[in-house]
Parts: C-alpha cells; structure tokens; sequence
C-alpha cells in the first residue's frame, strides 16, 4: 500500500490519482447508479493500494492491467485498468458486456484496450 509517514511515524494512506482513457469515464457514467457506485468503491479501494474481490488480471495486454468484473441486475459490467505505469492508475475502458458466447471479451473491446494501454503507457514516460 503506498503511504507516507506523518510526524508521529504513522502511516497515511497515499491516494493515487486516475486518468480516464477515451470514454471510459463516460461509459461508466453510463452505468446504472448501483453498479457506477460499486465500481467507483472498487477504484477507490485500488487507489489506496487494495485489491477488490471482483478484480483479476486482464491478460493479453501488459503487466499490471486488471478487469473489475461485475453482475448488477443480471447484467455484466466491465472497468480495465492499468495500476502499474508509475504513480497514477490509468482507466483504460468501462463498458458493458453483451457477448453471448461465454466469458470472452469481445475482440474490437480488447483491440480498444491494447490501444488505450499503448497511450497510458506513452503518456506515463511523460508524467514522471
């Protein structure tokens, strides 16, 4: 967990900044109001260093880049992230879910992803 000492020696929690990719801030303000203020809670908890429950690693795309994956009223929500590309967490794409075929994200919302994840990750170089 990233924190700083305070003048007593206790830690503090550090909050790490977001940075909103594309539309992703949009997307999920897109969501129903439950499922935006669940994943918002979920963001926060990673900001402050944790880890939710509902998150996994995206594989396929980069180091460090996790999907929080979430069933609200029998609907599937999406929000990928990049938690590590230096001291701010990078919101790659929030979307719904439609696929009808399992558990695989569809192919043009991974091809958005990697994109997104190519300019965090030039963006990071430029922000330290």
């Amino acid at each position: 967990m990233a924190s700083t000492e305070d003048d007593e020696g206790l830690e503090t929690p550090v909050l790490r900044p977001l940075v909103w990719m594309g539309n992703a801030k949009r997307n999920l303000q897109a969501f129903p109001k439950g499922a935006q203020k669940i994943i918002g809670d979920e963001l926060q908890l990673i900001q402050f260093g944790g880890m939710p429950k509902d998150a996994k690693p995206f594989k396929g795309v980069g180091s460090g880049v996790f999907e929080i994956a979430l069933r609200y009223e029998a609907e599937a929500y999406r929000t990928v992230l990049a938690v590590q590309l230096g001291e701010k967490i990078y919101v790659l794409h929030a979307f719904q879910k439609k696929s009808k075929r399992g558990i695989a994200t569809p192919k043009h919302e991974v091809e958005l992803i990697k994109q997104r994840y190519a300019e965090a990750t030039e963006q990071a170089k430029h922000e330290e």
